[in-house]
């Protein structure tokens, strides 16, 4: 297949006017006017009411070009539009080609007829999506989410692009994927379906394909399959003109693929040839890891498991919950989206869930998963709303969408899981849309995606279990969130207003969301509002809170946690460190309920712009508290404290397939370091289990006038080296007593390395290192460090820094700084 990318030479105009602009494609309309300055950035302040008009007009695209002479010559000549966002109107040569309405989908014209030798324009016309929604939704209103503009379930556009309680209403439009010509004799590869079967220390490859406009000629089908040792495999067959045509490889002593955290990730390479004689017409290329995955269902005591089983290992899944990275997602950069999958890894993540109420994300996304070993949950993209699934053509235009995107990704060793949709069950149940006038959308949904969507699901990919939505408890519209079967999210805790120890209430099989604010750091918080703005009640940081209340929220937890923050950088810190604990409170307590829980998935990993959110890295990648949290919440040998005043209970969770050999020691001690009592035992933890280790009643030690300056702590240790530390208390966190804990720092430098080795006189609660001027991540962040100890922290040295400036930029604070000043006054 020969190609000619049309990516070049575009310009574009708002509709009823004159001037033509240089566009930039793949791209859209905002990029472009902000590029060009005729715009403000979205981002900043309150602009993102100032651009609103850009989506409610219409566009229009065009290019000239003169096609290649290799291409002219080619019998079949294809336009091919990888992605239109999203009512598009084609033209070529004044030619209408069609309409299209779906962003996810792929849109492919025969343009043979149509291509002159010299030049040739397309004209790409997009109509305003706002208009089209306001238009459908007063027809027939439906319900949706309240933070969007109404109407959007109406079209097959990325939800959240049109408001959620965390993004800004900003719906795109433009080319937004590639766009080109494809060029051959005519016959081309259409489905391709790449499988693995399993037995005993052997892996059989299979492909079957499909060609599409085939001829009378001869045609031969080529796999050849480079293992990750540079060792390949060939076979070929002639192409069967009426059914697929199947091949087979066998690979003998197969390198399996493992989440992250199990084992390597080894990638085989799997290409996939159709020729003619000796002349190749086109070929696919796939990446595959060689694994077993199964989503186990069985009942137990507790009701019906829901495990992920890879390899014939149960994976407790830890992870969080993926959105888009950007709300202009042409922006977002190979080492912006590979920065986010690696920092995931880093924290032991090994499974994303993509959100349905965002986009099937690009291949590569799904490349930087195979290659960090992180699973993948995919929703197929419905979210939080009633859809008219009773519409014929709505539901023709999904079952493309659908059929294009299962082939796209079914072969990834990542992908885990096709779920229908995110919350519309819950939504059925409990957020009031079973009414009279919406009784047929009711059997809709149920038709949809408990037997259509499922057939399709199951049809195209055999091998990925489906789930009809999430929550779900798989009996349809009844019990989506409970505790007995199936997934659940929980947000008593947040849209609840509940304390973090609600969360030991819960037992889900599957905690697939549950999540809780904090402000980003205030680097952050700089890109959209000056220091006049910084009030958690301004105009400016509400512009940048999309959740109602969600401010005073964060706030009412934190003086329930700690004491009024002395100034607004504090305030920053605390909300920060808040969300890190209560996270933190919820992992700690499912996985030591590992037999009962199997996955927790937090809400959420990522920001699509600078905002106050649920998420642990925000929208320029910086690490929040929650992201250093989930380092040590999601390590796979877990040591946690379940506490409950006076008693302290220590446990410890293995995710690894070997046992684990060491020793806890504890100390029950005043905050200056005096020691109250004390042990040491020997442990020996079975592998993918939890041992609880012992339980402490400090009931003749603790009484009403000590506990608020006495700390459990407990560490791990393996021979000499300590491998986890834990604090716990008797007091809540703002009536401790607290003095200057008196910390002190040395630093050296190695190399490209700082090193930090902190200690303190007194307890320091919640430590934050940082460096200004510098965004860095720190080997540990955000623990606390008690009475006359050390620890040691790395992170890279600035390029071009040296150890002066390092030292020069370095600080460090605990709770104690947060309110300190105000304690003096």
């Amino acid at each position: 297949m020969k190609t000619q990318s049309l990516t070049s030479a575009w310009r574009f105009r708002q509709l009823e006017t004159d001037e033509w602009l240089p566009a930039t494609v793949p791209g859209g309309v905002h990029t472009d006017l902000l590029a060009l300055g005729r715009i403000p950035d979205p981002f900043v302040g309150d602009n993102e009411r100032k651009v609103q008009w850009v989506a409610e007009t219409g566009w229009e695209y065009r290019t000239r070009y003169a096609v290649t002479p290799d291409l002219f010559v080619q019998p079949c000549i294809w336009l091919v539009c990888d992605g239109l966002d999203t009512l598009a109107t084609v033209a070529l040569n004044g030619h209408l080609l069609g309409h299209t309405d779906n962003m996810f989908r792929q849109y492919r014209w025969d343009v043979k007829a149509l291509l002159q030798p010299g030049d040739n324009e397309l004209h790409i016309t997009f109509a305003s999506p706002i208009r089209y929604i306001a238009e459908k939704q007063s027809e027939r209103p439906l319900p949706g989410v309240s933070q969007a503009i109404p109407g959007g379930p109406y079209l097959r556009k990325a939800p959240c692009q049109f408001g959620w309680d965390w993004g800004p209403q900003l719906p795109p439009i433009g080319i937004w994927k590639d766009i080109r010509l494809e060029a051959g004799p005519g016959p081309r590869l259409d489905d391709v379906h790449v499988r693995q079967s399993h037995r005993e220390g052997h892996v059989d490859v299979s492909v079957a394909l499909t060609v599409a406009q085939g001829s009378g000629e001869r045609l031969t089908a080529r796999v050849r399959v480079a293992g990750p040792d540079g060792a390949k495999l060939t076979t070929e067959t002639a192409v069967s003109p009426a059914a697929a045509t199947v091949l087979g490889v066998p690979i003998s002593r197969p390198q399996m693929w493992w989440p992250n955290g199990y084992g390597a990730q080894p990638l085989y390479q799997v290409e996939v040839s159709l020729l003619q004689g000796a002349e190749v017409l086109d070929n696919r290329t796939y990446r595959l890891g060689l694994r077993t995955i199964t989503l186990r269902q069985e009942e137990d005591e507790w009701g019906r498991s829901f495990e992920f089983i890879v390899n014939r290992v149960p994976i407790f899944a830890k992870g969080s919950n993926w959105i888009p990275a950007d709300s202009f997602p042409t922006r977002i950069s190979d080492e912006q989206l590979e920065a986010l999958i690696r920092d995931a890894a880093a924290t032991h993540h090994n499974m994303l869930r993509v959100w349905g109420g965002g986009f099937y994300e690009e291949d590569r996304f799904y490349d930087l998963c195979d290659r960090y070993g992180i699973l993948v949950w995919q929703d197929v993209i419905f979210s939080c709303s009633v859809y008219p699934l009773d519409d014929p053509q709505f539901l023709e235009n999904v079952r493309v969408e659908v059929a294009e995107n299962v082939r796209r990704l079914r072969h990834h060793a990542s992908l885990a899981l096709w779920c229908g949709n995110n919350e519309m069950e819950w939504g059925w149940v409990d957020w009031g849309w079973t009414r009279p006038d919406l009784a047929d959308m009711k059997l809709a949904y149920d038709r949809f995606f408990h037997h259509t969507l499922a057939d399709w699901s199951t049809t195209l990919d055999p091998d990925t279990p489906y789930w009809p939505s999430s929550p779900s408890s798989d009996t349809p519209v009844v019990d989506p969130n409970g505790q007995r079967q199936g997934d659940a999210h929980y947000w008593d805790v947040w849209h609840g207003r509940k304390p973090f120890t609600a969360y030991r209430t819960q037992f889900p099989r599957f905690m697939s969301e549950f999540g809780f604010q904090a402000l980003p750091p205030l680097a952050t918080i700089r890109a959209f509002a000056g220091e006049a703005d910084w009030n958690m009640t301004s105009y400016i940081m509400e512009q940048h809170q999309k959740n109602d209340s969600g401010n005073s929220l964060m706030v009412s937890q934190m003086l329930d946690t700690f004491r009024l923050p002395k100034d607004f950088p504090s305030l920053v810190y605390l909300s920060m460190v808040l969300q890190a604990e209560g996270i933190r409170y919820g992992v700690e307590h499912w996985r030591r309920h590992r037999d009962r829980v199997a996955g927790t998935l937090y809400w959420q990993l990522n920001d699509c712009w600078p905002v106050a959110s649920w998420s642990s890295l925000d929208y320029f990648g910086r690490w929040k508290a929650l992201h250093y949290a989930a380092r040590r919440f999601y390590a796979p040998l877990l040591f946690s404290i379940e506490d409950d005043p006076p008693r302290q209970s220590l446990y410890i969770t293995n995710d690894r397939c070997d046992a684990w050999n060491g020793s806890i020691r504890w100390q029950l001690e005043t905050l200056d370091g005096d020691r109250l009592a004390a042990g040491e035992q020997a442990m020996q933890v079975p592998p993918l289990s939890t041992t609880a280790a012992n339980t402490f009643d400090f009931s003749v030690q603790v009484n009403d006038d000590n506990r608020r300056n006495l700390v459990f702590v407990s560490e791990l240790w393996q021979g000499d080296a300590r491998v986890a530390w834990q604090t716990a208390y008797f007091a809540p966190t703002k009536h401790l007593t607290l003095v200057d804990p008196r910390l002190s720092a040395v630093c050296r430098s190695e190399g490209e390395q700082l090193h930090v080795e902190l200690s303190c006189r007194s307890l320091a609660r919640l430590v934050e290192l940082s460096l200004d001027d510098a965004d860095v991540v720190f080997s540990d962040n955000i623990f606390d460090l008690a009475a006359n100890r050390t620890v040691a922290i790395t992170c890279p040295l600035p390029s071009g820094w040296d150890l002066p400036r390092a030292e020069s930029a370095l600080r460090i604070r605990s709770v104690y700084d947060s309110f300190t000043d105000i304690q003096k006054e």
